[in-house]
């Protein structure tokens, strides 16, 4: 009977792992000829199509957009600042309301929550959410345009962490702390937050992932502090570029400019270059979310 056990726990893993193979191939592949694709010559790519044994090889795409008058290195910068900066605000802003939200004796807790809960179901729109921030904040053209519309909360964020705090942070451990006389800060900062590493973990990855592949409140709110521009809107603004001439081939000097432009590769060097810090951090980031999630156990 053991035997049997074991033999179907040992199908059972072998099965799985099959499983998990073949999704990890159909989420790599798609990766694999991306980056191929923006390695192929845009007119074998044009001729042929995607595929894995390109015909021939190119670099121009890459060349010509380190080379297109853009200053690519600078938007990198900038990328790399608003996401930091915009991921340490938001996960403080959403980690202090949570964990608020997560006391049974808070004054109005109940419309707190209920305010929180009603901004997932409706919003003011984009042309009031203008209005607001280029006549109330003067955010238009400055560094606050593209970090204050991503700031404000999350409510999603807010209700999984509060859900965390109330289901897995033990109310014995925090009354302890209390009796030992501990203020609430000093109970958050040292008891409850370090137990909550996982889903503070797991916030700040939704956080700052969704800094990084920001373009929309760029797009809306600089128009001519271009020097703010971060990876997403330069490359955005690189393929507006090239559309335009595609469609208004017909204006003297259209074509001269068109042809020397890679238009079909290009769009894969700009995808690469948008994803490449992600794929090359998160496995750093992978591993302090593990370890997160071991730490972070009530251990008894």
């Amino acid at each position: 009977m053991k035997t049997r056990k074991l033999n179907e726990e040992k199908r059972f893993q072998i099965f799985g792992n099959i499983v998990m193979w073949i999704f990890s191939l159909l989420a790599l592949i798609p990766l694999i000829l991306l980056l191929i694709s923006s390695l192929t010559d845009d007119s074998a790519l044009i001729r042929n199509g995607y595929s894995f044994f390109p015909e021939q090889w190119s670099v121009y795409a890459y060349e010509y957009i380190f080379t297109s008058g853009n200053s690519l290195t600078n938007a990198y910068m900038m990328s790399f600042i608003l996401t930091a900066v915009g991921t340490l605000l938001g996960l403080t802003i959403t980690t202090l309301l949570a964990y608020a939200l997560s006391k049974k004796f808070l004054p109005g807790r109940g419309i707190i929550t209920f305010l929180v809960v009603f901004t997932m179901l409706f919003n003011g729109g984009l042309v009031p959410t203008y209005m607001n921030y280029c006549n109330v904040f003067h955010v238009k053209d400055t560094f606050f345009g593209i970090l204050l519309p991503g700031l404000l909360m999350n409510a999603f964020n807010v209700m999984m962490m509060k859900s965390y705090f109330v289901s897995g942070v033990p109310d014995e451990i925090l009354e302890a702390a209390y009796i030992d006389g501990a203020t609430e800060f000093q109970t958050f900062l040292k008891i409850a937050l370090p137990l909550a590493k996982p889903i503070v973990a797991t916030i700040a990855l939704f956080i700052g992932i969704g800094y990084w592949n920001d373009w929309m409140n760029g797009y809306v709110y600089l128009t001519r502090a271009t020097n703010l521009f971060t990876i997403q809107n330069l490359l955005n603004r690189t393929m507006q570029s090239i559309q335009f001439l595609q469609q208004n081939s017909t204006i003297s000097g259209a074509n001269t400019g068109l042809a020397s432009i890679p238009a079909v590769s290009v769009r894969m060097a700009m995808a690469v270059c948008g994803i490449l810090p992600i794929v090359v951090i998160y496995p750093f980031i992978q591993n302090n979310f593990v370890k997160g999630i071991t730490l972070g156990g009530v251990k008894g």
